[in-house]
């Protein structure tokens, strides 16, 4: 169990601004939380060296992209050895339209967010490429109808 890092609350208020716009200059930053440069500089190297920041990344348009289908897709394996278990998962991490995984406990091993350009797409994917999948029983799809809340955002207490 990773062990629960202790955060001040200037270091609160840089984690908040980081995930609202992480291409704020450091200077930007330092201002917005009442801080200076080095400081703030020197909270984000601690915040990296202990895993509460990871990689820096820009959110693209997935309308821009033709990406417009959501799709959750609930999977079933077939056998629960470790070998098939790898399998699927190393499956996931290669397929790039998989944007999440869960393990889930219940009637389903995992589920999935997965995207598509519309549901042709999908329906290519999920009869030719998941279904093929030596590792996968069954799988049931709903569709995203339309987007309430989408966050990369941790709630920062």
């Amino acid at each position: 169990m990773q062990k629960l890092v202790n955060l001040d609350l200037l270091d609160r208020r840089i984690l908040v601004q980081l995930q609202r716009d992480a291409s704020l200059s450091n200077a930007e930053l330092a201002e917005r939380v009442g801080s200076t440069g080095p400081s703030v500089w020197r909270r984000i190297r601690q915040m990296e060296d202990a895993g509460v920041l990871g990689a820096t990344v820009r959110l693209a348009n997935a309308a821009s992209l033709g990406q417009t289908v959501n799709v959750l897709c609930h999977v079933r394996m077939r056998d629960y050895s470790a070998e098939c278990i790898e399998q699927l998962e190393s499956f996931i991490r290669q397929t790039e339209r998989i944007l999440e995984c869960y393990s889930m406990s219940g009637e389903w091993d995992y589920v999935m967010r997965i995207v598509a350009s519309d549901v042709s797409d999908y329906e290519q994917f999920l009869m030719r490429v998941m279904l093929k999948h030596s590792s996968i029983a069954a799988a049931s799809s709903n569709f995203a109808l339309s987007v309430t809340k989408y966050t990369s955002a941790f709630p920062v207490v």
